[in-house]
C-alpha cells in the first residue's frame, strides 16, 4: 500500500476534512460511487506484482463531454408513448422505429443449445395475452422488434440472432412514458454483473467477473471522455506510441453517413477517449477468440452521433475466465497487416494465446 494513501485507508466512509483531497484520487471511493456497486461490486486484486493502477485514472460510471461537445437540445429529445411496458416489444413503440426489417421477428432463438424447455420460440400473439390483445383491437399490425429475448431463465439476454450481426440496439430511454422497468431498458438500467480488474502475467491489466455470465447477457458500457474527431487525432499525435492511444480510442461512427440529413453524423464521428477516465471495461483485453463483443446502442435517436457501447457476452462465461473482445471485429482477414511480413516489424504483436491468434493487433 502507498504511504501517501494508508491514512486515508483506514477513514474509508468517515467525514475527515484533511483527507477529502486523497479521497477524490482514491479508485475505492471513486468505484464506491456507482449506482449498482452495492449490489454488484467492483473490485481489484493484483497478485502478480506490485504494480497499481495510475493514480490520475479516474474511475467514472458514465462518460462525460468534452466543452466543445454540445448536447441535443432538449427541445429535440423524444420519446415513445407506450401505455404498457410490454408494448415496448413491438414495432408500434416509436423507440423501435429505425431496426432494419431483417432484425425483426417473433423468434426466441430455438436452436439455442443451452436455452430450457420453457423458451420455446413465442407464439404469435393470441388473444388472451391481454397485453396483445389490446393492441390487436386498436387495429395495430404487430411484429415484435425489440433485441431481446422476452421470457423464461434468458428474459432480458441479445437474441443470438443479434448477437452474430452488428446491428445497433434501439432501447427506451428516461424521455419515454413507459416506467423505468420497461423489458426494453436493459443498458440503461447499468451493469448486473460482479466484475474484478486483475493483474495478468503478462498483459498488464485485465477484466474478468466473480459470477457466472449467460450468453447474451449485458455486461457493462464502455465509457470515456467524449470528444471531437480532431481532438482524437491531436492525442494520438502527442501520444509517445499512437498505435498504443488507440487502445482507448472508440470512433463513434455506427451511424455515420455524408448524406445524412443530420450534420452531426455527416461529418467526423466523435470519438470515446477512455485511458484517463472511464469505468472497469477500460481494462478488457483484446483476444483473437473473444467471448465478449462491442454494440452501438441508441436510446433517443436524436443522439445517434453520441451512442452507447455496450459489451454483451457472445457466450456462456463461466466466472473467473478472463472477459475479452476483438480489438479489430469486422475488418476482413485480407485488410490486416499482419498477413504482410513487411509490415509486421512495426506492428503490436498480440499476446491472447489463443488457438486462432493472428499474431498481431495492428
Amino acid at each position: 500500500m502507498e504511504q501517501a494513501f494508508r491514512r486515508h485507508f483506514f477513514h474509508h466512509g468517515e467525514e475527515v476534512r484533511d483527507l477529502d483531497a486523497e479521497k477524490q484520487r482514491c479508485h475505492w471511493c471513486q468505484i464506491r460511487t456507482f449506482a449498482t456497486h452495492k449490489l454488484h461490486p467492483i473490485s481489484i486484486v493484483n497478485n502478480v506484482d506490485d504494480t497499481m493502477i495510475d493514480p490520475g485514472f479516474r474511475f467514472m460510471d458514465k462518460s462525460i463531454r468534452a466543452s466543445n461537445v454540445e448536447p441535443t437540445r432538449k427541445e429535440f429529445l423524444t420519446g415513445c408513448e407506450c401505455d404498457e411496458d410490454t408494448d415496448c416489444r413491438f414495432n408500434t413503440c416509436s423507440c423501435l422505429q429505425d431496426v432494419e426489417e431483417g432484425s425483426s421477428d417473433d423468434d426466441d432463438d430455438e436452436d439455442e443449445e443451452d436455452e430450457d424447455d420453457d423458451l420455446e420460440p413465442e407464439p404469435d400473439p393470441e388473444p388472451h395475452d391481454n397485453d396483445v390483445f389490446r393492441l390487436v383491437a386498436e387495429g395495430r399490425t404487430l411484429k415484435k422488434t425489440y433485441a431481446y429475448h422476452s421470457r423464461g431463465t434468458r428474459a432480458g439476454y441479445l437474441r443470438s440472432k443479434i448477437l452474430t450481426s452488428r446491428d445497433p440496439i434501439y432501447e427506451c430511454h428516461e424521455k419515454c412514458v413507459c416506467t423505468p422497468d420497461c423489458p426494453n431498458r436493459v443498458v440503461e438500467r447499468g451493469r448486473k454483473v460482479a466484475l474484478q480488474i486483475f493483474r495478468t502475467e503478462n498483459r498488464g491489466w485485465g477484466v474478468r467477473s466473480t459470477v457466472d455470465i449467460k450468453k447474451g447477457q449485458f455486461i457493462d458500457k464502455y465509457m470515456g471522455e467524449i470528444i471531437t474527431g480532431q481532438e482524437a487525432n491531436q492525442r494520438r499525435a502527442q501520444s509517445h506510441i499512437a498505435q498504443r492511444k488507440d487502445v482507448y480510442l472508440f470512433a463513434l461512427d455506427k451511424f455515420s453517413n455524408p448524406e445524412s440529413f443530420d450534420e452531426r453524423l455527416r461529418g467526423p464521428p466523435l470519438e470515446v477517449d477512455g485511458e484517463f477516465v472511464s469505468g472497469p471495461t477500460r481494462f478488457i483485453n483484446h483476444s483473437c477468440n473473444p467471448n465478449l463483443r462491442i454494440f452501438a446502442r441508441v436510446g433517443d435517436h436524436a443522439d445517434k452521433h453520441i451512442h452507447d457501447l455496450a459489451f454483451f457476452a457472445i457466450r456462456n462465461i463461466p466466472r473467473g475466465e478472463e472477459l475479452t473482445f476483438d480489438y479489430i471485429d469486422g475488418v476482413d482477414d485480407s485488410d490486416i497487416d499482419a498477413l504482410d511480413p513487411e509490415k509486421q516489424k512495426d506492428m503490436a504483436r498480440c499476446l491472447c494465446g489463443s488457438k486462432n491468434c493472428r499474431g498481431y493487433l495492428w
